[in-house]
């Protein structure tokens, strides 16, 4: 994804971009994946000529540390990094960074985030239940900074009928992105834009549309 975070960095008007990479998600996966999810964030934009720190926030508790909320205020770019959308969910909501995260948002800030961190950005977001048959899905509210949407990351890593199977338990009136991997939508006020080599797939209830590199879409 370095073209497409380049010029994601390259939109915010500054010679050498402030990024918080938030990699709270992971934390549930264990201390290795997190601190890994860290460490990939800081060398991935650090690469792209960016002052990069990790803002290692693991729980409710560290979303409301002070200087974590301030690296996150400050940011040019905030990135959210795979793993748990409702744990990350949880972390954030009411807190102190989560307060900086909408702060941000509101002054500018591009807001980034994969899988999980895609997922929660949303207004709406899914997660599996931990037994044998993991349907039907359970939807929580998102952050809602993409209000009325919904995203199913990874979709083509799943046959589609499974990947529209997801797409179709979405809440009521919410517009599901299913976003390929490798594959980037930016959006801006109503209007969206496919970056890489994959497709977004847009569900409007059971009408699909499909999207690649260069195609605009409004929601």
């Amino acid at each position: 994804m370095a073209d497409v975070d380049a010029g994601l960095l390259a939109s915010t008007g500054v010679t050498r971009p402030r990024v918080a990479v938030l990699p709270t998600a992971s934390y549930p996966d264990g201390q290795d994946v997190f601190d890994r999810w860290a460490s990939m964030g800081v060398a991935h934009f650090a690469a792209l000529g960016a002052e990069v720190e990790p803002v290692l926030v693991r729980d409710r508790a560290g979303a409301d540390d002070p200087a974590a909320a301030q690296a996150v205020g400050e940011a040019d770019l905030v990135y959210l990094s795979g793993g748990k959308p409702e744990y990350l969910r949880h972390a954030l909501e009411g807190s102190a960074v989560g307060a900086a995260l909408r702060a941000a948002h509101e002054r500018g800030a591009v807001l980034a985030g994969c899988s999980a961190g895609a997922m929660i950005l949303a207004g709406h977001a899914f997660e599996f239940r931990m037994r044998l048959v993991p349907w039907p899905l359970r939807w929580g509210a998102g952050l809602g900074f993409a209000p009325g949407i919904s995203v199913v990351p990874h979709y083509d890593a799943w046959p589609e009928p499974f990947s529209a199977l997801i797409a179709l338990q979405a809440p009521r009136g919410s517009v599901v992105l299913g976003i390929d991997e490798e594959t980037a939508v930016i959006g801006h006020d109503s209007a969206w834009q496919v970056h890489g080599p994959g497709r977004v797939t847009v569900w409007r209830g059971r009408h699909r549309e499909r999207f690649r590199a260069g195609e605009t879409f409004r929601i």
